[in-house]
């Protein structure tokens, strides 16, 4: 298995989710979180995961296979790494809103 399929199933669950979270926003009446938090959140993980991934992968922390991997990568980070990040940024908020906290309902 590569770390593209693996990254692949992790991405179309969090957006599953997020879709769920968005019609049960939108059917309850409640406003769905905006693009703009999320994009930022996006950007700011997505550097952030470049610039460790880099420090950790030079420092020899952890190899990746050739087989397993696409071969894209930005700096010494498979693109692969990315999704996580990206995942997690599409996750989350969808969570909070299926399962938010009991204030706000």
């Amino acid at each position: 298995m590569t770390y593209l399929i693996l990254t692949r199933a992790f991405l179309l669950v969090a957006v599953a989710v997020a879709f769920i979270a968005y019609l049960r926003a939108r059917l309850s009446g409640t406003r769905p979180i905006g693009l703009r938090p999320l994009f930022l959140a996006a950007v700011a993980l997505l550097v952030l995961t470049a610039l460790f991934d880099n420090v950790m992968i030079a420092s020899g922390l952890f190899t990746y296979a050739g087989e397993h991997i696409s071969g894209l990568r930005i700096g010494l980070a498979p693109i692969e790494d990315f999704a996580y990040p990206l995942a997690g940024v599409i996750l989350l908020p969808a969570l909070w809103t299926l399962f938010g906290s009991r204030r706000a309902r």
